[in-house]
């Protein structure tokens, strides 16, 4: 019984994990990238990079930080799209260490 429920398990993280849409950004405008990251809440873009356009570069978007590991934020940064050569969008970096949130004194 226990092997059957890892087994379950086990296949239930294999299909989320391939659940996640793929986009080609020089396809899309950057309403079109925004509206797809806004709908799913995290998707992978793919583009070429700025600097060197032989190299193809991708990485995991997100909506917001509810789409991030417990020790990451989702911070903006830039991707090109067909449209703009900087589109911001959100992706989950690691959060600062030692660093916490600061809430207003009381006056």
């Amino acid at each position: 019984m226990k092997r059957v429920l890892l087994a379950l398990f086990l296949s239930l993280l294999a299909a989320e994990a391939q659940a996640i849409s793929r986009y080609d950004t020089k396809d899309m405008s950057c309403g079109q990238v925004q509206s797809a990251i806004e709908r799913e809440g995290a998707v992978i873009l793919r583009y070429r990079s700025p600097r060197d356009p032989s190299a193809l570069r991708f990485d995991r978007y997100v909506r917001d930080r509810q789409f991030c590991r417990h020790n990451e934020r989702a911070e903006t940064t830039l991707v090109p799209a067909a449209d703009r050569k900087a589109c911001p969008v959100r992706e989950c970096r690691p959060a600062e260490p030692g660093r916490r949130l600061r809430l207003p004194s009381r006056p």
